[in-house]
This record gives structure tokens, C-alpha cells and sequence, in this order.
């Protein structure tokens, strides 16, 4: 503990304050000019700039033979002949913005082909010899937002799709595009729309109507426990932790799709953690915070509500990272205080969850200490990072489909996207606070402290190879949040029963997939204790797929995995409101 008085001293020397003067007002600049970069590091972006420039300087060789494949491009688009303007059948069956028929006439087949093959171009430029991982990706990526942001869809005179519209509306599409705009420009200010939007999905009405109860509350969550549906349920009750990044009911959408309802209906008891959106009064919390109070508390009160019961524990996303750090402090030997006191837990099992940031994916583009710099700058100055400057990173990464395409679709075909469920809980954005947001990234994204057994809870390092629970994690195939070649790198850190499932989707579609969604499958796989760890490629090649939901599979795995029995349905004694709560009704204009 530091004496007072050398702190007293410290604050007194001059030096010390006039270097703390100075990183202030750099701060104030630099969160000032972040909204002109949008977010992003300009040290980054010049760095990785530059180490592309300097590198194609130096590879002559390199560098005329990317001159002459833009030229054999060029002329074979001249002179109409197919080949190496092609790109793989992949990426092209990737982008739907020129599935419209009209894009096969000419002249816009021409403008396509060019397109296309100017993507493959500068794939390959960007990936030049001796730059660094980082900042080829970098370079791929914002050469990838230059080519999005040109593309001949997004222009009135090059889209035959907009033209033909036009003139059959009589350019009534640009009239409802404006329109469009309109609202969506009142909507951020906090204005009631022009127009009423066609179905206005919310919380407790169309979303998150599961029947329950909030049995707990602190200052950070509300637990809610959720009202039994058959006549006797499984011992060991479910308790899920989803990420704070969103708003917890993406895994209780609508009746037809929630995960919480469905494992109700197989006879879990099922308890979820609800996250307080953030003000600028919890700018200190810090992920020891999120622990304390968003897994150890509610297992806490668990263990009040369902005496010497041992209790399933699921994570998803950050959520799943944060459990699995609860679950490793929990299984060293030197317990955590109040260990007594929490629920024991009889399983784990991670949804989207990384546990190694070594290779985290498109995230780690925007990660790096330029980059966290900067944001820890830009949210000193409310205290928190904004839903909408969350929202911004996705964005920016997945902009051809995020931005560009919905922008086509509204302003100049004058569509209006129509709602869903899961379009509305993404948009219920949520707010992360400044010290817990740069703990996170300097600790999981730049040191990877989790993986290296480094990360400390109550001062002292956790290491997952402690955990002996059986494990169940799961990947999905298109996840660019937690990609699942990240999540596999979990088999290495723990020597537990593992069964790994990768189902196929997204970062929220794979796992909000319901049984009974057409075209759904999964692999899966159980590694033992003692058995030889492979890599992603050879797992995958050896797992057995399935048709189906992978939720079916992860209901009889928590029924092998627990005591086997059922009990009377359970009543939800003394509460403290309905469900959804009062914590995911909590919506900030930023």
C-alpha cells in the first residue's frame, strides 16, 4: 500500500503535475479530433500506410508485377475476355449487391467485372512481404472501405437496378428515400418519426416476454429467474451471462426464436443476468466490477433461492469470457473470498466466447496501442464509450453491408428496411465504461493476459487449466466478432472434458438458432481428458455434423452432465418486479 505522504508529495511536485497538465489537454485533442477520423487512430492509419509504402518502395519486383496484373485486367475487360478478372466463386457468391438481373447488361456487367477485379488486386497488394501482421490487415481493410465506398452501386447513373426504379416511380423512390432520411435524422435527435414505423418492437411487449421474475438486484445487474413450464424440472438450474456490450434479450427475442424460453419448455429452471446500461457516474467500474457484481453476486443469490443446488453456468460472448475467468478463480486453489457463499457450479459452457485474443479476428484490426489510446481519450470525456460509437467499429469493419447496401436500399431505391426482432435488439444499443472498456482491451486484446495464466482476480493470476468442469463450447462458422478458430484455441488451455459444437451462421444468428430454422446444421465433437489436442483444421475434419439446432445437442449434454434427476417445478418466492426488469429499459440518446 503507498504511503501517504510520498502520494501527498507526488501531487505537490511540479513535474508530476505538469506532466499530468500536459496528458490531459493531449487527451482533450485527441478526443476532439476523433470524431473527424471517425473513431479511428491516426497513428495507426499512417503507421500501417507507411509500412506499406516503404514496403512496395523496396519490392520492385513486387511492384511491377502488380502493374502488369492490373494491366492484363484491364485489357482483358477491354478487350471482353474472361479469366483472371474473376475472383473465386466464394467471394462472389458473398456480395448480393449485384444479384439484380439488370447487372448483367452492358455496360454495367463491364463495371462489375472491373470492380471485382479491382478487389482481388488489392487483396494481393496489401499483402506484401515483411509488413507486419497487423498492418497488412490494416491496409486490406481500409483499401477494402476505398473500393466499398466506390463501388458503381452506390451512384444513381451507374446502378441499372436504381434507374429502372426511377423511371417506373417516376423518382417517387428518391421522394421516400428523403422521407426515409428524415426519420432516421429525428430518430437520433430524440424526435418521434414522420412516418410510424411498421411494427415498433419492444422490450416486455414483442421481446423478452418469457415469464419471470427479477429475484435480485444490485448496482450493476438484475437476476431474473424464469417461470417454471412443466410440472417438475431438471435439479441444476441454467444461469446465463451474456455480454454487457448489448442488451440481454438477443437470447429472449421473440416467443418462436428465445433460447430462454425453449429451455423452460425442456424443464430447466433458468436464471439470466441483466446488465445496467452505464452513466457517466460509473465511469470507475472496472472489470473486477463486472466479476464481483455480474457473476459472483447473482451466483451468490442463487445459492440463497436453491440451497447446496449446483447450477449450470453458460456465458455468452464477453459474457463467456468473463464467466470462464469467474469459473478459473473459482477452481485454483487459493479460493476466492466468500467461495462458500456461490452457487457451485456443476458445468460451463461458452457461447461466442474467446479465451485467447491471439488471433481475435477483425476485431483486433481497430486493437492496438495507438488505437486504445485514443479511445481511452475520447471516453474520459463522458466516462463511458457510447452505444453508438460501439455501433460505429462494427460499421466501419462490415461498412458494404452495414452502411453501403442499407443506404442503397432507403435512399436511393426508397425501401424501407423492414423491422425484426433481432434488427430491434440490435439497435437497443448499450454504453461500456471507460475504466472497465481499457481494462478489457489492454488486458484480453493487447497482453491476452486470460491466455497466458497472467489475469489477475483479488491479486492473484487465474490460469483455466485449473477448471475441471466439463466444458461445452460452441463457434459459428461467419463469426467476425469471436471468430471460431479463436474460440477452438480454448482446447489448449484446459485439460477438461471439451465438447465443441460449430454451428453455422453468425456471431448472434448461429446462436439464436432455434430448432425447427430451416437449413441449420452443426459439428460436433468431444475431446476427453488425456486425449491429444488438434487443431481447428483437423477437428473440423473429424467432427461429425448434424442436421439441426445444436440447442437440442447442448440440452441432453446439460442433462449428462448433471445429477440426472428433477424436482417439483420451483415457485419464484419473494421478487422484486416482472420480467424483463427495470435495468434493460434503461435507453440513452448519445
Amino acid at each position: 500500500m503507498p504511503d501517504p505522504a510520498s502520494a501527498s508529495d507526488s501531487q505537490d511536485d511540479p513535474d508530476t503535475r505538469r506532466r499530468e497538465v500536459a496528458a490531459a489537454l493531449d487527451g482533450a485533442l485527441h478526443a476532439a479530433v476523433a470524431p473527424l477520423t471517425g473513431g479511428l487512430s491516426p497513428i495507426s492509419l499512417l503507421l500501417a500506410q507507411t509500412d506499406w509504402a516503404l514496403h512496395l518502395a523496396t519490392q520492385p519486383a513486387q511492384t511491377l508485377r502488380l502493374v502488369m496484373d492490373a494491366q492484363r485486367s484491364l485489357l482483358d475487360i477491354w478487350t471482353g475476355s474472361p479469366g483472371s478478372t474473376q475472383p473465386p466463386p466464394a467471394q462472389s457468391g458473398e456480395d448480393l449487391r449485384f444479384s439484380h438481373p439488370s447487372w448483367q447488361q452492358w455496360p454495367y456487367a463491364t463495371w462489375v467485372q472491373a470492380y471485382r477485379a479491382a478487389e482481388v488486386w488489392w487483396k494481393d497488394a496489401t499483402a506484401l512481404r515483411g509488413m507486419t501482421a497487423h498492418h497488412q490487415e490494416l491496409a486490406r481493410v481500409f483499401a477494402r472501405q476505398w473500393l466499398d465506398t466506390l463501388s458503381p452501386a452506390n451512384f444513381v447513373l451507374s446502378n441499372p437496378e436504381v434507374l429502372q426504379r426511377s423511371a417506373e416511380r417516376w423518382g417517387g423512390n428518391f421522394i421516400d428515400g428523403t422521407a426515409i432520411a428524415m426519420d432516421e435524422w429525428r430518430l437520433r435527435k430524440g424526435l418521434p418519426p414522420l412516418r410510424p414505423a411498421e411494427h415498433a418492437y419492444q422490450p416486455g411487449i414483442d421481446l423478452a416476454v418469457t415469464p419471470g421474475k427479477v429475484v435480485h438486484r444490485n448496482a450493476l445487474v438484475e437476476l431474473i429467474e424464469y417461470t417454471a413450464q412443466t410440472p417438475k424440472v431438471y435439479t441444476e438450474p441454467v444461469f446465463i451471462v451474456p455480454s454487457w456490450i448489448m442488451k440481454y434479450y438477443v437470447l429472449d427475442l421473440s416467443p418462436h426464436n428465445s433460447m430462454v424460453r425453449w429451455l423452460v419448455e425442456q424443464g430447466h429452471t433458468v436464471f439470466i443476468v441483466s446488465w445496467r446500461n452505464p452513466d457517466e457516474g460509473d465511469a470507475l467500474l472496472a472489470m473486477d466490477d463486472y466479476l464481483q457484481l455480474g457473476v459472483f453476486d447473482p451466483l451468490a443469490a442463487i445459492a440463497r433461492l436453491l440451497p447446496r443446488t449446483r447450477v449450470h453456468a453458460c456465458g455468452y460472448c464477453l459474457g463467456g469470457t468473463l464467466l470462464a475467468i469467474g469459473a478459473a478463480a473459482l477452481a485454483r486453489p487459493q479460493r476466492i473470498e466468500r467461495a462458500e457463499l456461490l452457487a457451485p457450479l456443476a458445468s460451463l459452457s461458452l457461447l461466442a466466447a474467446e479465451t485467447d485474443f491471439s488471433e481475435p479476428g477483425e476485431m483486433g484490426v481497430l486493437i492496438d496501442e495507438s488505437q486504445v489510446a485514443m479511445l481511452e481519450d475520447l471516453m474520459a470525456e463522458r466516462g463511458f464509450l457510447t452505444g453508438r460509437q460501439m455501433a460505429g467499429s462494427f460499421q466501419f469493419l462490415h461498412s458494404r453491408e452495414l452502411v453501403w447496401s442499407a443506404l442503397t436500399r432507403e435512399r436511393l431505391l426508397g425501401e424501407q428496411l423492414r423491422p425484426n426482432d433481432l434488427m430491434a435488439w440490435n439497435a437497443d444499443v448499450t454504453r461500456m465504461p471507460a475504466a472497465m472498456h481499457s481494462e478489457y482491451l489492454r488486458r484480453c486484446y493487447l497482453r491476452n493476459e486470460l491466455a497466458e495464466g497472467l489475469y489477475p482476480v483479488e491479486g492473484r493470476p487465474v490460469s483455466l487449466a485449473d477448471i475441471r468442469l466439463a466444458i461445452f463450447a460452441v463457434g459459428t462458422e461467419k463469426d467476425h466478432v469471436s471468430p471460431w478458430r479463436s474460440v477452438y484455441k480454448l482446447h489448449r488451455l484446459t485439460q477438461s472434458e471439451l465438447t465443441f459444437v460449430l454451428t453455422n451462421g453468425g456471431h448472434n444468428a448461429g446462436i439464436v438458432s432455434e430448432p425447427g430454422h430451416a437449413n441449420r446444421h452443426y459439428a460436433l465433437h468431444t475431446r476427453h481428458p488425456g486425449d491429444p489436442v488438434h487443431d481447428a483444421d483437423a477437428w473440423q475434419a473429424q467432427a461429425r455434423t448434424h442436421a439441426g439446432s445444436w440447442w437440442t445437442a447442448w440440452h441432453d449434454w446439460l442433462r449428462a452432465h448433471g445429477s440426472r434427476t428433477q424436482v417439483p417445478a420451483r415457485h419464484i418466492g419473494a421478487a422484486l418486479g416482472e420480467a424483463p426488469g427495470r435495468y434493460v429499459m434503461q435507453r440513452y440518446i448519445d
